[in-house]
């Protein structure tokens, strides 16, 4: 399966080269992403006018112009099922993506979600059917949304509950971690430290 990481900052203090561990956090999700047995290839969608930027920091960039992250996914979005990531998370575990994607082949719904106890879902950590996250999104855009987060409302997901997999394996929340500011980059250096030994 192919993996497409959003790494396409729609706010000025979203960073995906910000350093951790000296390498951008962005090349360490595709490295991580790439650790697991299902992910053959990652493409990584950038601003168009980024590109020179993340050219020299990611294995294959898609460059796009668009005005947010759903649109600049619709726009890159390869043909195929695929599981999405969000540029930031240095910490994606390669087991959780390997079983997450033998369910999605398994159970075959239009996208396999991980959902916290209170309902968030992490849309930037699921695996997706092409052409029903296309509809969906562009269902989407159609009742005026500009958010990604809105696309589960047009979506026929199979939720995936975080804590109940949590109970069995705790470092799988880690998964969803992302790196916002100069604390993260402390934390997430530290934790890969220690799944390093």
């Amino acid at each position: 399966m192919r993996a497409v990481v959003m790494a396409f900052p729609e706010k000025r203090w979203e960073n995906y080269t910000l350093p951790v561990a000296d390498e951008p956090v962005v090349r360490l999700t595709e490295r991580r992403l790439l650790m697991s047995k299902r992910i053959d290839d990652v493409l990584t969608v950038v601003r168009k006018d980024k590109l020179r930027t993340y050219s020299l920091h990611v294995l294959n960039p898609i460059p796009v112009s668009a005005r947010s992250r759903m649109e600049a996914l619709l726009k890159a979005m390869p043909s195929e099922p695929f599981f999405l990531a969000e540029g930031n998370m240095p910490l994606i575990m390669p087991f959780l993506v390997n079983y997450m994607i033998g369910l999605f082949y398994e159970n075959e719904p239009e996208a396999l979600i991980p959902v916290w106890r209170d309902g968030t879902a992490e849309i930037t950590h699921a695996v997706y059917e092409s052409d029903a996250l296309k509809d969906a999104i562009e269902a989407a855009l159609a009742e005026g949304y500009k958010s990604l987060s809105r696309i589960t409302e047009f979506l026929d997901y199979e939720p995936l509950p975080i804590e109940e997999l949590a109970k069995r394996n705790p470092k799988v929340t880690l998964s969803f971690f992302r790196v916002r500011r100069s604390f993260d980059v402390i934390f997430a250096e530290k934790t890969l430290e220690k799944t390093a030994e």
